[in-house]
């Protein structure tokens, strides 16, 4: 279908996993091509904390990666976004872009905000001036921006969640939805490259509505879809289950983002269930709280058993020993934040990567069995 900026978004599914919904495949943007199934780095405010661009792009390779429209119009602001020429040009990052549309940012200030059917007022995090985001002015502040891929406006329901408010939420979700297209078609990309807006399933953990939120988005005939308001602290059967039952209804020859998840044995069971694009802060948050995730398990480099610990920290990261990393922590020497948060990236985007690769050599499936126990132990 040709895009609405009349361009056409290319989504090729090369392999399909015979014993699972896994699928190895390509997203063509202006800025590169993602290689899926992908995991994002989350640059909140325009930069993937602690770390140099060139580690992005030459150690990790990451594809794409992410910013966010809360942090980035608040600071810093729309206007120099726009004076710079949008996000690319302003962090000099060369490949694809995806912003959130600060819907998640706004329903984690419930203390600080107010919903209404025009959107939602919330104050600064940072000063606490008063702002409104409407699903028109996301939209336009995301054309500032200049993502590649960005998000329609929707309200992320908690864990737990009654059905009715979850109903209630969901319904203004999809009329949000509406204004955002609207919105869309009226303006175009103000950087001569193409940009793919992005609907939201919502519907908590009730079946019913998730299975309606599916149907309704895809009214809006978009180039690629997203799942929302999951890993809010459900149970995991949950998010498994909800995220079968989209993915049965969601086009099949569409990307699907799986948003804010997760850890690597729910990216994996979530590939094994049909979703191409994953984010999470994670790997980096956790890293520079000493979490250090490995294919062998998670290893918290702060416990005195690492003190004597001379091998390398992982086979991704030789450079350093476990011993020599504790040290960093212990110390409050930045460079262990840094180091973690390597790490964890590169972990997090190998295994995608083998993901993809044993999709594409048939072994998905028993691959991911074994890989899903060995992640998951603590260490």
């Amino acid at each position: 279908m040709p895009h609405p900026d009349g361009s056409e978004l290319k989504f090729s599914i090369s392999h399909k996993a015979g014993e699972s919904h896994a699928r190895a495949g390509e997203i063509t943007t202006d800025h590169g091509v993602v290689r899926t199934p992908i995991f994002m780095p989350v640059g909140t405010a325009g930069t993937v904390k602690s770390l140099h661009r060139n580690f992005l792009l030459d150690d990790i390779n990451a594809d794409i990666i992410l910013g966010n429209t809360y942090h980035l119009y608040l600071r810093p602001g729309n206007e120099i976004m726009h004076k710079a020429g949008g996000i690319h040009a302003f962090s000099n990052w060369p490949r694809p872009v995806l912003t959130d549309s600060g819907g998640y940012q706004v329903y984690s200030l419930s203390g600080a905000r107010k919903m209404k059917e025009e959107g939602v007022v919330f104050q600064s995090h940072i000063d606490g001036s008063r702002h409104l985001f409407t699903p028109e002015n996301v939209i336009d502040t995301q054309r500032i921006i200049g993502a590649d891929f960005i998000m329609a406006f929707d309200e992320c329901t908690p864990y737990p969640c009654d059905y009715s408010y979850a109903k209630k939420s969901m319904e203004l979700t999809h009329r949000w939805l509406a204004r955002c297209f609207e919105q869309f078609h009226k303006t175009k990309s103000l950087y001569g490259y193409e940009q793919t807006l992005m609907p939201i399933v919502q519907g908590s953990v009730y079946s019913d509505l998730r299975k309606k939120s599916a149907e309704f988005v895809q009214t809006m005939n978009a180039e690629a879809y997203a799942i929302g308001g999951l890993s809010v602290g459900e149970p995991v059967e949950d998010m498994y289950r909800m995220t079968d039952e989209v993915t049965a209804i969601l086009p099949i020859d569409k990307p699907r983002y799986l948003m804010g998840v997760g850890t690597p044995a729910n990216i994996l069971e979530c590939i094994d269930r049909g979703i191409d694009m994953f984010d999470c802060v994670m790997p980096t948050r956790n890293g520079r709280n000493g979490a250090i995730f490995t294919e062998n398990g998670i290893m918290n480099i702060r416990n005195k058993k690492w003190a004597e610990s001379f091998d390398s920290l992982d086979p991704l990261t030789p450079e350093y020993s476990k011993a020599y990393v504790r040290h960093l922590f212990m110390s409050g020497e930045m460079l262990g934040p840094v180091v973690a948060s390597l790490q964890n990236l590169r972990f997090y985007l190998w295994l995608v990567r083998q993901a993809r690769e044993h999709i594409i050599a048939g072994d998905f499936a028993q691959w991911k069995k074994e890989m899903v126990i060995k992640v998951s132990a603590k260490r």
